[in-house]
């Protein structure tokens, strides 16, 4: 499938090079951090972040909690810049997320985080940011400029530097061999022809994302996505949340986008699928074994993370084609700008 010309078909396009490009960049920023963090051996780590990397923070959480067995926590950043307070962070890691770093929130919060005593870092595009001078320790995403107001190259630079980070921490080679491979991977999975939900999704009024471990944090990605570039509501849920209350929404006229991980939580997912279509959901998958005209198509298996990476570059190419088949400019989205200054 060809995207479509504009502006965020454009930069998701440029996802497999900026992740090439970062490899190199991140490097020389990751070490010093991994090896503050082996010293301090923090039992928490606190993230930060808002709209797109709020949900790249999700994907941390994953994959820090799998690989490290740290719990991981979402911090409220009003507690800083309304209230005035500060969270006891003292020899824990706090790491905020933003591609602009301009978010007087997240700066504040950093800043809080850093007087309380944390080993404070940040993952920007923007590494001359507010938020990086607050920080200890600056990653770059190295997605290069980002024009779109929707974010997408810099989504994904986001999670292959998040797990970077965890694969040099954990020590996990074999995830670290994935990310070698995942730009090749990323430009393949950026061809795949998912047109098949764009019918279903483009006369919807409202649908739903489902994800699990690592795809949970894409499911979220999609549904965010389905409000920006399409002015379609989607609300993203946990393949096991659903099944508390929400899945009482369930009909033939109330799409839904499951995204199947490739890990041990993909069998659960598979009984989810067969038990909503057994309440006549109209439910599209990624999973590989799925034999139903409804299978959305994927590359071949190759690691549990980012494969789920390679399911949000096939959901924007997609993204695109929707957005045109309702007659949204995805370029100039409502109500919405793409540095958002909030306190």
């Amino acid at each position: 499938m060809t995207m479509q010309d504009n502006q965020i078909a454009i930069e998701a396009r440029e996802a497999p090079q900026a992740v090439a490009r970062q490899r190199e960049l991140i490097a020389p920023r990751l070490a010093p951090l991994v090896a503050r963090l082996r010293n301090v051996d923090p039992r928490v780590v606190v993230t930060c972040a808002r709209g797109s990397s709020a949900h790249a923070a999700t994907f941390a959480k994953h994959l820090i909690e799998r690989g490290l067995g740290l719990p991981v926590a979402s911090a409220a950043p009003n507690i800083s810049s309304v209230y005035g307070g500060a969270l006891r962070l003292d020899g824990q890691f706090f790491l905020a997320i933003s591609q602009s770093g301009g978010s007087n929130d997240l700066i504040e919060q950093a800043a809080a985080a850093r007087r309380s005593g944390a080993v404070t870092a940040c993952l920007v595009n923007e590494v001359e940011s507010e938020l990086a001078a607050q920080c200890e320790f600056v990653l770059p995403m190295a997605a290069g400029p980002e024009f779109a107001v929707p974010a997408t190259k810099t989504f994904i630079a986001s999670l292959a530097a998040l797990a970077r980070l965890v694969a040099l921490w954990s020590q996990d080679r074999a995830l670290d061999d994935a990310l070698a491979r995942l730009p090749e991977r990323l430009a393949r999975a950026a061809e795949l022809d998912w047109s098949r939900m764009v019918d279903a999704f483009s006369r919807a009024e409202s649908l739903v994302t489902i994800g699990r471990g690592p795809t949970l944090a894409i499911a979220r990605e999609a549904a965010l996505k389905l409000k920006e570039t399409a002015n379609l509501h989607a609300e993203a849920f946990s393949a096991a949340e659903f099944m508390h209350g929400p899945v009482s929404l369930v009909s033939p006229l109330y799409p839904i986008l499951m995204l199947t991980p490739t890990d041990e939580a993909a069998s659960g997912m598979r009984r989810l699928a067969e038990d909503l279509r057994g309440k006549g959901a109209a439910l599209f998958t990624t999973d590989r074994e799925d034999e139903t005209r409804n299978r959305l198509p994927t590359i071949a298996a190759d690691h549990p993370e980012t494969d789920a990476i390679c399911l949000i570059q096939s959901f924007y190419a997609m993204a695109a084609r929707l957005a045109a088949a309702r007659g949204v400019d995805v370029d100039r989205p409502r109500h919405l700008q793409k540095v958002t200054r909030t306190r």
